[in-house]
């Protein structure tokens, strides 16, 4: 039993589909599917059911990919304790952040990390809560970047910046005479937002319940309202600079515009104007800390709370 056959039989569980789960793994589908089935021979007992078109772990597979996850997991904390002894700043840094942060923070944050500490590799990668979330305990990512609220066991979270949201929209628009833009003006409008799954989407309604009341009424009058599903901010931006509609983004993407001067237009709104909270979590047991402090204070000096 290895933590690789470990590592395998966890992904293909979440997956539930080799290729997928080979591919995640960074090796071929044989091997991997020779691998558990070389642990499933070794237990004596079958870890997985498998069908022409789905792969599901068995009750007493869950119970054993569980106590695999908790394996790899304390795998990952060995490193860690390892990596303490080292120069903190000298090690790469592994950091990951949601899709509506990460293309509007990199850009700001890595030259003030690079000014900081220029020894010190850094690896970013963008993706969903859930995903960053499962990486991080995996110890496959020292830090996330994520918008709260989030909890996770053994997991510290620590507030960065508050954003608030703006409302995007054509040049022209009839919203644009305002200065300031109320929720519940939003939804006179087409408004456009991201597909299910995406946290900025649930914050959005949130913070305009009367949205959502009007996506349901009008769910059956064909008018779009809602971007595919994995679709990004910057889609939400060219369908509005398309006069599809408006939206609602966070101020650093709004701001990160390379339309023409005077195609788009954003407006605030009305006092409280509702906001997210962008934070940092890493691993209670990730020993460098000198690294987290550096990555916080790079962060902190790129500006992103602008009123």
């Amino acid at each position: 039993m290895t933590l690789n056959e470990l590592r395998y039989i966890v992904t293909l569980a979440q997956e539930q589909h080799f290729g997928r789960a080979a591919e995640r793994c960074y090796v071929s589908q044989p091997t991997l599917s020779i691998a558990v089935k070389k642990l499933e021979k070794e237990l004596g007992v079958a870890l997985f059911e498998r069908s022409k078109t789905r792969v599901q772990a068995t009750p007493l597979g869950e119970r054993i990919v569980a106590q695999a996850q908790l394996v790899l997991e304390q795998s990952a904390a060995i490193k860690d304790i390892a990596s303490a002894g080292k120069d903190q700043l000298a090690s790469p840094l592994s950091v990951g952040a949601i899709f509506t942060i990460g293309p509007y923070l990199f850009p700001h944050f890595i030259p003030q990390l690079q000014r900081l500490a220029p020894d010190m590799p850094l690896y970013v990668e963008e993706g969903y809560t859930a995903t960053l979330r499962q990486r991080l305990r995996k110890g496959e990512l020292d830090a996330i970047i994520i918008a709260l609220p989030f909890t996770e066991p053994d997991v510290v979270t620590q507030p960065l910046y508050d954003e608030p949201f703006v409302v995007l929209m054509p040049a022209g628009h009839p919203l644009a005479e305002q200065q300031s833009i109320s929720p519940e003006q939003l939804s006179q409008d087409n408004v456009l937002l991201l597909g299910e799954g995406h946290c900025f989407r649930d914050q959005v309604l949130e913070a305009c319940p009367q949205l959502q009341q009007t996506i349901e009424k009008e769910s059956s009058n064909g008018r779009i309202r809602t971007a595919a599903d994995g679709s990004s901010l910057e889609t939400l931006r060219h369908m509005v600079a398309s006069g599809l509609g408006i939206t609602v983004l966070p101020m650093s993407a709004a701001t990160a515009s390379q339309y023409a001067s005077g195609l788009l237009e954003t407006r605030p709104f009305t006092p409280p104007s509702p906001r997210r909270t962008v934070a940092l979590a890493w691993r209670a047991s990730f020993p460098r800390h000198r690294a987290i402090d550096i990555l916080r204070e790079a962060i902190g000096q790129c500006h992103l709370s602008e009123e």
